[in-house]
């Protein structure tokens, strides 16, 4: 221990049983009485959590392809405490211990997972089911299965078991951008906005190309919250690389620009949606939209 002032600080130090740091990225949650507080992933081992106000904490581990552990912390004055984290190898496992992404299913696992991800594409939804059910049950664990279960329960709507289900794949595997953009598409269904940020901007980090919607759900959430200049970039990108084919992107655009007090870009942005989408169910709200900025004095009347 050392002293840190009025603050507190947990080092957490993973490491196998053999004593050597887990180079991968391992999923830290760091718990005050019971409720979550923080949490984060190692980077080359090591991670630490800044701690206030001081009490009762549980630092929770848990890595592919390795048994999840705890440590129980006492923070009871101001300090630096080092909490050393032993994983022992997971037997039972499908995933194989290494850099994320590398998980290996044992074939009778890896057949069940195609069969589901091609009913899936398939929009063969009870199809799906049955197979990714055994993949579940032969890799419980493995971060394709749990993301290919989410991506099912997004498609029936049942918002709050693809984020269940999406958390675990982000925890076995923090690098997997599939996952993260999922469980942001999930928390923002949920109406989560705030907390669908994070995990959609974790998977723009680690893959800018994630699709138009997982840019549109970001920029939506931002708009949500009120962050309409952060919301501006990613509802352009999303208008971008949807091609026009998205008119909800559209709106989202011309909500946010006049949001911003863009106003003749706004009724531009609509103008377009207008032309491309005349028939659509957004067409009608464009033209309310733009009926309601002339009105106002915002634009000049056509």
């Amino acid at each position: 221990m050392e002293f840190r002032g009025n603050g507190g600080e947990i080092d957490v130090t993973v490491h196998d049983s053999s004593g050597v740091a887990i180079s991968s990225p391992v999923a830290v949650k760091l718990y005050r009485d019971g409720t979550p507080f923080d949490q984060g992933t190692t980077t080359k081992g090591r991670i630490f959590f800044i701690i206030h106000p001081l009490g009762e904490y549980t630092v929770a581990v848990e890595a592919a392809g390795f048994k999840p552990a705890q440590k129980d912390v006492s923070m009871t004055f101001a300090a630096k405490v080092e909490v050393d984290m032993k994983l022992e190898r997971d037997s039972s496992s499908n995933v194989s211990p290494g850099a994320a992404g590398e998980s290996i299913l044992a074939p009778k696992a890896r057949e069940a997972l195609d069969k589901g991800l091609q009913a899936l594409r398939d929009d063969k939804l009870d199809d799906a089911d049955r197979a990714l059910a055994q993949a579940m049950k032969l890799a419980p664990s493995n971060p394709e299965v749990l993301y290919a279960q989410g991506v099912l329960d997004l498609k029936r709507r049942d918002w709050a078991k693809a984020q269940s289900v999406l958390e675990k794949a982000t925890q076995v595997d923090p690098n997997h951008a599939r996952s993260f953009a999922a469980l942001g598409m999930a928390l923002h269904n949920e109406k989560k906005y705030e907390e669908a940020v994070a995990p959609l901007e974790r998977a723009l980090l680690l893959d800018a190309n994630s699709g138009w919607e997982t840019h549109w759900s970001l920029a939506e959430s931002y708009y949500h919250l009120e962050r309409f200049e952060e919301a501006l970039r990613p509802a352009q990108q999303a208008q971008a690389e949807s091609n026009g084919q998205a008119p909800q992107v559209d709106l989202l655009v011309a909500q946010t620009l006049t949001a911003l007090g863009r106003f003749e870009d706004a009724a531009q942005v609509l103008r377009e949606l207008l032309k491309r989408h005349a028939d659509g169910t957004e067409a009608a709200t464009a033209r309310r939209f733009l009926e309601k900025l002339a009105a106002d004095g915002k634009i000049k009347k056509e």
